[in-house]
């Protein structure tokens, strides 16, 4: 029996405006089920969150929810997930994702996405950890982010193995066939 693995994915409480956003989200969470992983993700059932989970779950997939109590009534948390944790504040929330999953995934999102990968990638370039990170660059979206990185590469902020940590992918298949190498 092989052991079980875990996604999490970091993505928008809010839909975003592009249909691609949340057509995407929901491939992925299809994908994830498909392929016999665990989703672990914000356990909302709002915008890119809930779109990622309400895949999985169609697909019968595993779930993993993580969601702080200030945000149960905002985000619309989930109560069918496969296991749900309830956290004290964002960053348990954080923690609690990470040590529960195997590699991680960037959908678009706002600040909160933006906390949760710079957060991640930190830990892994100071040595904290060796897991995969992933941004889906839907239509585009993380461009701005890669072109940051390398901005701060070009000022001296950081190494050109910044650069390493992260693997961007325009679509879900190319996605999903990263993840598969590196879950493998």
């Amino acid at each position: 029996m092989s052991q079980l693995r875990s996604v999490c994915v970091f993505c928008g409480s809010r839909a975003g405006l592009r249909p691609a956003f949340a057509r995407d989200a929901r491939d992925l969470g299809r994908a994830i089920a498909s392929a016999g992983w665990r989703l672990v993700y914000g356990a909302g059932d709002v915008g890119l969150m809930g779109e990622v989970a309400r895949a999985a779950l169609a697909e019968g997939g595993r779930t993993m929810g993580v969601i702080p109590t200030h945000l149960l009534v905002r985000e619309q948390g989930r109560r069918d997930l496969g296991q749900m944790v309830i956290t004290e504040n964002m960053h348990e929330r954080k923690k609690v994702m990470f040590m529960n999953s195997d590699a991680i995934v960037v959908l678009p999102g706002g600040a909160g996405s933006l906390d949760e990968f710079f957060e991640v990638l930190t830990w892994r370039q100071i040595g904290l950890h060796e897991k995969p990170i992933f941004l889906l660059d839907t239509e585009g979206y993380w461009q701005p982010l890669i072109g940051l990185m390398d901005h701060v590469i070009r000022h001296g902020f950081a190494e050109a193995t910044l650069r390493d940590y992260y693997v961007a992918a325009s679509d879900v298949e190319t996605l999903v066939a990263r993840l598969r190498t590196a879950l493998s």
